[in-house]
C-alpha cells in the first residue's frame, strides 16, 4: 500500500505505525539501527532530524521502500488517464522555490 508523505507530522505518524505494524518496541528498532531507545523515540518525534540515509537504512529495516511518484505521470501511464486521449503529457515546470 501506498502512504503520500506531504507534511513532517505525517512521516512521523507513518514511522511509528509501521513499527509497530512489525510488533517492535523503540528498543528493539534501535538495536537493529544500532541506536539507543531515545534516538528512534527522536526520530518518531521529528523525523527532520535525520539525513536521508539514515531514514533509508530506517526503512529498510522496517522492510517499505521509498518511493517518488509523480502523479501527472502516473495519471499519464494509466490507460483511463490524459494521455490514453491526448498522447504524451507536458513536461513539468519544476519550481525554483523551496
Amino acid at each position: 500500500m501506498d502512504y503520500a508523505i506531504q507534511t513532517p507530522l505525517q512521516l512521523s505518524s507513518h514511522l511509528r505505525a509501521l513499527r509497530k505494524a512489525r510488533g517492535l518496541s523503540q528498543a528493539e528498532l534501535g538495536l537493529a539501527l544500532g541506536v539507543g531507545q531515545t534516538r528512534v523515540a527522536r526520530i518518531e518525534g521529528s523525523p527532520t532530524a535525520i539525513s536521508v540515509d539514515q531514514l533509508l537504512q530506517l526503512l529498510s529495516v522496517l522492510g517499505v521502500q521509498l518511493v517518488l511518484r509523480d502523479p501527472e505521470l502516473a495519471q499519464a501511464e494509466s490507460p483511463t488517464g490524459p494521455s490514453a486521449k491526448r498522447g504524451t503529457p507536458k513536461p513539468r515546470t519544476p519550481k525554483t522555490d523551496w
